[in-house]
């Protein structure tokens, strides 16, 4: 396993991150694993030398993380890991239990340290942009949380590259806590983040942590039309139709096929291969619901394209809309 910093700051994490989302409660989502279910996932990255594992309050009601938090409890001391969790949805009933207000913010961390298990997370994550909150309440609580000694460091996610700009420059401005992270929506066939975050985060030191690297399951090259694939998961993932499975998506698909063929590897390797060779990307953000992807996740991590090889996965891509998030939400 290699080790990176996360952007600018002094924090080295695995260059794959496990996330969560996949472990909690089916009761949420029927293709998430119940806690017995999970924990061979979370045992196995450990013994892979994963130590940057990412969470979210809203994955299974708060299940998920409270599963996680037991495993790395029973796995190893808690500095050997870094703890990613994430802040913004609703998990409850009431006005002030969503969004970026300095009082959400406050009752969330301390519902996900309760959860987790922990005194504090490595890693604090807006979730998303709030319209609803001024800028300055939602960075001055950010900051004072990272000063109560509640989170290391924090984190954005998906959002327009405007707003996350405007929130770098106000927290300069005051003396507050940056970001060091954006997690946010990447992979071969969504690309447009390229046109302004991409650049955007390198330039300013920013760790990119995306999301969805794999497509959810689609860049696997097995989908074909109204095929959603093998998993639980893929079968009952409407969101995946959404954001893929435009023809030209389809096109991308086959390349990845083509190019794991001719270096004997398999297609979900050559799409994170192709995800560690961009600039300024610290670490893709991998589910796994069967044992062997997360073998494979780990390995394609000795996988090397050529330049050739880019370029020919490249290609095919046209422009998307913005996927992923509403770029002008309301709650």
């Amino acid at each position: 396993m290699e080790y990176v910093r996360l952007g600018k700051s002094g924090l080295k994490v695995s260059r794959l991150c496990l996330g969560a989302m996949t472990y909690g409660s089916s009761e949420w989502r029927p293709w998430v694993l119940n806690e017995a279910e999970s924990r061979p996932f979370i045992t196995r990255a450990v013994e892979l030398g994963i130590n940057f594992f990412d969470t979210a309050d809203m994955y299974s009601r708060g299940a998920s993380e409270e599963v996680l938090g037991r495993a790395l409890k029973d796995l190893g001391a808690r500095d050997r890991f870094v703890i990613a969790t994430k802040a913004f949805y609703s998990i409850t009933d009431g006005p002030n239990t969503g969004g970026l207000s300095r009082k959400h913010l406050f009752a969330a961390i301390d519902a996900s340290l309760k959860r987790l298990g922990t005194d504090y997370v490595d890693l604090y994550q807006i979730h998303r942009f709030d319209p609803d909150t001024p800028i300055t309440e939602t960075l001055e609580a950010l900051h004072d949380i990272v000063r109560a000694g509640k989170a290391r460091y924090i984190g954005a996610s998906s959002m327009l590259s405007w707003q996350f700009a405007k929130m770098l420059y106000v927290a300069d401005r005051h003396g507050w806590t940056r970001f060091v992270s954006m997690q946010n929506h990447y992979n071969l066939v969504y690309r447009e983040e390229e046109r302004e975050m991409l650049p955007l985060c390198r330039e300013e030191g920013i760790g990119l942590i995306p999301w969805s690297p794999l497509a959810r399951g689609f860049l696997a090259g097995n989908r074909r039309g109204d095929d959603r694939g093998e998993t639980s998961r893929a079968r009952t993932d409407g969101f995946a139709h959404e954001l893929y499975y435009r023809e030209s998506d389809f096109d991308v698909a086959d390349r990845v096929v083509e190019v794991a063929s001719r270096h004997a590897v398999k297609p979900t390797q050559v799409a994170l291969a192709w995800l560690l060779s961009r600039p300024g990307l610290t670490a893709p953000i991998v589910g796994a619901s069967k044992l062997p992807h997360l073998d494979d996740a780990v390995a394609a991590l000795e996988v090397t394209l050529s330049s050739d090889d880019l370029a020919y996965l490249e290609a095919p891509y046209r422009p998307h809309p913005v996927l992923g998030f509403d770029p002008t939400p309301s709650r």
